[in-house]
């Protein structure tokens, strides 16, 4: 035991979550600074972690803690937790438990989107360093080379849109490999947006060929906004056209007049409010709160040679969308991830659609809490909905067991054993089948009838 731990459990002026050397504005700023100074020793960083998990796990109430160690100090402090805790024991077992790493230096993807914050912010705050891992942050154009690149071995793991593992898995639109989805990247976070030409025109109903861009086929944009569009009786295949185009390039489109509006990831909806060209006309949230967009994920095979070197790539992401999901750390976070290597973009642009303080383009300032959200549980009846979607439009032709694939591709056993080995009360999240029902524009889904859900939809192609 030391009071040296860089989490600092054995000080009453800290709090587990707050600066305690008062030189940081935040405890988010203080941690990432002495992880990225005590880098070069992952095993200590460890034996840190696992030493202030044990003693908020003793003092779950903060200010318990903080009450017991001001009335006894900190070295009777110490004395009393050892006699409880054996702590060596603990660090050993948990060091025991995590094996060797088979890779260190890994290559992981990711488009610049604030979809991917956990899996970008776990480099520049040292998520991943304190897991003993190398990572280099491989930024990609479009979701098509994030594809290829998985499937060629440049990359280890990857930011996904949560479909892609399933359409890859299926061999939808590629040669078929089997990939998992260890962590949903984020919730919510995405908008239609339209042209400052169209803020007279609010009605689905009157945009008989629009133009649309989407940034991938296999993505939850898609599903959204045809799943928006039939719901007002516009059928996306005949009556509007629906363009593949990377994010970062929607903006510009938008700008020189190529499309009427998209629905596409932050920051660029917020970025074309930010270049006055145009408005936020719907969040997705108010689709579907709480709705998956982004994963993040790996081959199975990846999993297979490098359990260990998988489950440090899991803790490094956990720990990094449990810091993002506290909104007092989202104006660090923004300023780590708006840099010209990551998401080049104004950090106000970055922050305004994270924390959900925002103008939406047409005079209004808006507060959201819930505009952008990271809840990494990988649910299975996200997967479900996913499918349903694939088979409503086309996309899957044959005969899939929606479950058995859901099981087999998105993670979510494994996702609650890394969340209870973190102590993350997430890991406890009913239902825990896996299977939640949810609204989508008022239609209530049952993953558990998942057909009869399909049948009731207009515009079922399937």
């Amino acid at each position: 035991m030391s009071d040296n731990n860089i989490y600092r459990p054995y000080s009453s002026d800290s709090r587990l979550g707050g600066c305690s050397c008062g030189r940081h504005d935040s405890q988010a700023q203080h941690d990432a600074e002495a992880r990225q100074a005590r880098a070069s020793d992952p095993d200590y960083l460890s034996r840190d972690f696992v030493e202030a998990a044990a003693v908020k796990a003793l003092f779950p109430h903060d200010a318990t803690r903080r009450r017991f160690l001001k009335a006894v100090g900190t070295g009777t402090a110490m004395a009393a937790i050892a006699s409880v805790l054996p702590m060596e024991s603990l660090q050993a077992m948990a060091e025991e438990r995590q094996g060797p790493l088979e890779k260190k230096d890994l290559r992981v993807g990711f488009i610049p989107i604030n979809c991917a914050t956990p899996l970008i912010m776990s480099g520049p705050l040292g998520f991943y360093a304190e897991q003993g891992l190398n990572v280099s942050l491989i930024k990609s154009s479009g979701w098509a080379l994030v594809r290829d690149q998985m499937l060629n071995g440049e990359l280890d793991a990857s930011h996904f849109l949560a479909p892609m593992p399933l359409a890859i898995s299926l061999g939808l639109g590629s040669s078929q490999q089997p990939m998992r989805v260890a962590t949903i990247q984020n919730t919510n976070g995405q908008a239609i947006t339209l042209a400052m030409k169209h803020k007279e025109n609010r009605d689905p109903r009157n945009w008989k060929g629009f133009r649309f861009a989407i940034p991938f086929e296999y993505s939850m944009h898609n599903f959204l906004l045809r799943y928006y569009l039939a719901e007002h009786g516009i059928d996306p295949d005949h009556d509007v056209q629906l363009r593949i185009t990377p994010p970062a390039e929607m903006v510009a489109n938008l700008r020189a007049g190529n499309i009427d509006g998209f629905l596409g990831p932050d920051p660029f909806n917020q970025r074309a409010v930010y270049d006055q060209i145009g408005f936020l006309h719907v969040l997705t949230k108010d689709l579907w709160n709480g709705h998956p967009c982004c994963s993040f994920g790996m081959s199975e095979a990846f999993i297979q040679e490098n359990p260990n070197t998988f489950a440090a790539l899991y803790r490094a992401v956990l720990n990094a969308a449990a810091m993002a999901r506290d909104p007092a750390n989202l104006t660090t976070i923004s300023e780590a991830i708006s840099t010209p290597n990551y998401l080049n973009q104004p950090e106000i642009v970055i922050r305004q659609a994270l924390t959900g303080r925002y103008a939406d383009g047409l005079g209004g300032i808006m507060d959201e809490p819930e505009r952008s959200g990271f809840d990494p549980m990988p649910w299975y009846g996200m997967a479900t909905w996913m499918l349903t979607q694939m088979k409503r439009w086309g996309y899957l032709q044959q005969q899939v067991d929606f479950k058995e694939l859901a099981e087999e591709v998105f993670l979510m056993t494994d996702a609650r054993r890394q969340m209870g080995e973190l102590g993350m009360s997430e890991a406890e999240q009913a239902p825990l089948d896996g299977y939640p029902s949810f609204e989508v524009m008022g239609r209530t889904f049952d993953p558990h009838r998942a057909d009869d859900y399909l049948e009731s939809l207009p515009l079922y192609r399937g």
